[in-house]
């Protein structure tokens, strides 16, 4: 625990630019209001986990962060740049400084892990220097404690190594923004921690700025700078996960009332 806390020491040493900038944030689907009122800015390097039900509108969040959907109003910036008025060259920028690290992974089942690492490479980044991408591969596979298995297909992995090698696919290009949609689901507590301490580690050598969507409270132990709480559209409190579990309300308790 203790790189968890020398991470929330550096967090709050200063105050830093910020990157993603969202105000009165608003989305339906046909009657359904998912975002009411949504308000968050994520500063440089910080980690901000989002806690909340199903069906909060959590991943909706996000996916307008990238641009997957378009909000019936409010505003929100990425990079000082509002995301609803960008063309689709601006978001195919704006998506290359962005990683999103999906439940599944995403893997390509067909592929072997170093192809899956290879294709956003040679597609996205459109890179053809062989040495370069290689030592990417090596560089992200290293960092996920995964090198041997670079010729193994994802059907040969058990779920704890497919999550890291979804997270090495993601890092590979270098993100500056990273999004995580419940990336310790269907793991046993042990890999679970595994991967949230992965997370930690790997904000700290790439310097990502990121949001954490999760229903694992260890996760958010671990990973969090600042947690945000959802509920009925919107954010309900904010803090620290020591700060939050202190809170006297009612809706914030409950999220908290197994842990010891």
């Amino acid at each position: 625990m203790e790189e968890v806390k020398e991470h929330k020491a550096r967090a709050k040493a200063s105050k830093k630019e910020v990157v993603i900038a969202i105000k009165g944030l608003k989305k339906s689907f046909g009657k359904k209001e998912v975002l009411k009122d949504i308000n968050l800015e994520v500063h440089t390097g910080e980690n901000v986990v989002v806690l909340g039900k199903s069906g909060e509108g959590k991943s909706v969040t996000i996916e307008c962060i990238v641009g997957m959907l378009i909000p019936d109003g409010g505003s929100l910036k990425v990079f000082g740049d509002e995301v609803a008025d960008m063309n689709a060259e601006e978001l195919k920028k704006l998506r290359m400084k962005i990683g999103f690290l999906f439940q599944s992974g995403a893997l390509y089942d067909s592929m072997t892990v170093r192809e899956n690492l290879e294709f956003p490479l040679t597609r996205v980044l459109k890179l053809k220097d062989e040495r370069e991408i290689q030592e990417r591969i090596n560089e992200v596979l290293e960092g996920v404690g995964l090198l041997d298995a670079v010729d193994k297909l994802p059907s040969d992995l058990s779920g704890g190594m497919r999550k890291r090698i979804g997270l090495a696919r993601t890092l590979i290009i270098k993100p500056q923004i990273m999004l995580y949609d419940e990336p310790t689901t269907g793991l046993d507590p042990i890999t679970s921690r595994e991967i949230s301490e992965l997370i930690l580690s790997m904000q700290k050598k790439y310097k990502t700025t990121s949001i954490i969507i999760t229903h694992d409270m260890e996760c958010a132990r671990i990973t969090a700078d600042r947690i945000m709480i959802m509920n009925d559209g919107k954010y309900i409190a904010e803090g620290t996960f020591e700060a939050l579990q202190k809170s006297k309300d009612q809706i914030v308790k409950e999220f908290f009332k197994d842990i010891s």
